[in-house]
């Protein structure tokens, strides 16, 4: 398990990051969304040590973090950091003996996982000869390489097509199904609803949210939709509730409480037919967008 604890960062008169505090579960995978300029791409630095914190710490299952924990975490920075000149393969043999593998293993995991990424017959091109998206599924190779034991991966999806995303989808999955952490930053709320388990929403640097779905979705405010015969613009008298919207026989609903529920049920049952009175499921990319209002 990763801990980021109270991690501070300040550059000159603006703090990027402020006091933010959160977890990263072994064996789950974690969403890190904020607008640009939130602060996600510098927490990820100060976790990996390529930025010094100016205050805070971070753990590793409970104790400080290494220099020997960080040089087995697999880390994929927003910005390409490949040698565009350079053999696929030849390069990635290189980035994993620098992780202490032998040339025939560093050989052996860069060739499978070109081959999950439809590179097999790529790598002795040179990077530039490669499409953007292809480029960026060789920077996700280079970060797995290793088998880390933990991935920080800053927009791994950005840029991939839909077949790359599922390949991607597929390797992060097999990482956490053996208790690898996962922090990755993206813009795409779909994707981030899709795969996380849980969510860490900066805004402005300071964090606004953090959990695991189900306790995102517990503190989010209680909606519901009522589908009603003949007409719902009587829901504006009843005390209890907040209209979000109604169109005709549908109404979308914020209860304070269950009486107020039950109240609102009598209510409709004795105006009408009651089509439907369900409980919305917030999606991850609603509460999302609700906390950074």
């Amino acid at each position: 398990m990763l801990q980021v604890r109270n991690l501070t960062r300040r550059f000159g008169e603006n703090t990027a990051v402020d006091n933010v505090s959160f977890t990263i579960p072994s064996g789950k995978m974690t969403g890190f969304v904020g607008a640009n300029g939130a602060g996600k791409t510098t927490t990820m630095r100060m976790i990996m040590g390529v930025l010094t914190a100016h205050a805070g710490d971070v753990l590793v299952d409970g104790r400080p973090i290494t220099a020997a924990d960080r040089a087995t975490f697999g880390y994929m920075p927003e910005e390409r950091g490949l040698y565009p000149k350079q053999p696929i393969l030849d390069q990635l043999i290189y980035l994993g003996q620098l992780h202490r593998m032998t040339a025939s293993d560093a050989r052996a995991q860069a060739e499978e996982l070109l081959e999950r990424f439809q590179l097999g017959g790529r790598g002795k091109d040179k990077l530039e000869s490669l499409s953007l998206g292809n480029q960026q599924r060789v920077q996700i190779a280079a970060s797995l390489l290793h088998r880390p034991s933990v991935l920080i991966l800053d927009e791994p999806f950005s840029g991939l097509d839909p077949v790359a995303v599922d390949s991607m989808v597929e390797l992060l999955r097999d990482r956490t199904d053996q208790g690898v952490p996962v922090l990755f930053s993206s813009h795409q709320l779909d994707l981030v609803d899709r795969l996380c388990d849980n969510l860490v929403v900066l805004q402005q640097g300071r964090l606004v949210a953090s959990g695991s779905g189900d306790d995102l979705r517990a503190k989010a405010p209680r909606r519901h939709r009522l589908s009603v015969s003949p007409d719902a613009g009587w829901v504006r008298e009843e005390k209890g509730v907040t209209v979000i919207d109604v169109a005709g026989q549908e109404a979308v609903l914020e209860l304070e409480n269950d009486d107020a529920a039950q109240h609102l049920l009598a209510a409709a049952m004795a105006r009408g037919s009651v089509q439907e009175f369900s409980r919305i499921r917030p999606s991850l990319s609603e509460i999302y967008r609700e906390v950074s209002q």
